[in-house]
């Protein structure tokens, strides 16, 4: 199918911000956390009602993983809940839903990157409920579930909520010392290419389901921090790190590398993740995206 009209909730975010341009040919109604509250059903329904959507994108998400810990009724309400709304009113109105989970939904004790049909083992309330929110969004018929990780894409100087790469690339830029893990192991994701892969699905005729949407690879956050100095021809600055010297609130997994074959067989080949590094490093001076979620 080709969409012509796409609902994105939460799109002021990162993501979302990247999901608007991606479909910015369409007729597109991007509506920020604060237009629209996800965990309210009735708010929901009216906002389908207005939009008249063939596609809905959420990228709306509780995103506080330690602060979870301590509120895991937000948490629940926004990444689970929250998602059965928008499945429902999804199949009420004949669109497809896309809604991004998380590679935290695993446990991190494997060795080589998770496919999708890995079974998940999540180790904090976070993760929990972003896996309850894979099985609702699930429900309905026409639905993707996109796993990401490790997202960056923003532009410099951006106010909203900063990934971990931010930090790094201000870091290094600033000549101060960068603090990164050498045992956690990730699979990047750049906005860009994430959102280009979710408008292929949404147009290709992708059979609906689970995908992992991840940048090519798996690297230590040294190691993406080192190729990060190298592209940018800073100096390294780099103070390792092993992930039992720090004590977190929530428990993260320390391997979480996603496999992104699956995507690949649906037609949409992710580039490496360096590649997409060193496009984001060019870009980001030049992007204009929106900074408050």
């Amino acid at each position: 199918m080709s969409a012509s009209r796409v609902l994105v909730a939460g799109a002021a975010g990162q993501l979302g911000v990247a999901i608007v341009e991606a479909f910015s040919d369409r007729a597109v109604v991007g509506l920020t956390r604060t237009a629209l509250d996800i965990t309210d059903p009735v708010s929901v329904e009216r906002a389908v009602d207005a939009a008249a959507p063939d596609v809905i994108v959420n990228c709306s998400a509780f995103n506080d993983v330690d602060g979870a810990e301590s509120r895991p009724l937000e948490a629940l309400a926004v990444n689970a809940f929250g998602v059965r709304n928008l499945a429902r009113q999804a199949e009420r109105v004949g669109a497809v839903l896309v809604h991004y989970s998380t590679d935290f939904v695993f446990d991190g004790t494997a060795h080589e990157p998770y496919d999708e049909d890995a079974r998940p083992s999540p180790l904090s309330t976070y993760a929990g409920s972003k896996l309850l929110g894979e099985w609702l969004a699930l429900e309905a018929p026409r639905a993707f579930v996109l796993r990401v990780e490790s997202l960056f894409g923003t532009p410099r100087g951006w106010r909203g909520r900063r990934g971990s790469l931010d930090g790094i690339v201000e870091r290094l830029e600033a000549g101060t010392e960068v603090t990164v893990f050498t045992d956690r192991v990730v699979s990047p994701s750049y906005t860009v290419d994430v959102a280009r892969a979710t408008r292929h699905l949404v147009d290709s005729g992708a059979a609906p389901g689970l995908y992992h949407c991840v940048n090519g690879g798996a690297a230590t956050w040294h190691d993406v921090a080192l190729e990060t100095a190298r592209v940018l021809g800073v100096e390294a600055r780099l103070r390792p790190l092993k992930m039992a010297d720090v004590v977190f609130t929530a428990v993260r997994p320390r391997y979480c590398a996603l496999a992104n074959r699956k995507l690949a067989t649906a037609g949409c080949t992710m580039p490496a993740w360096q590649d997409a590094l060193r496009r984001w490093l060019a870009a980001r001076d030049g992007m204009t995206h929106a900074s408050n979620e």
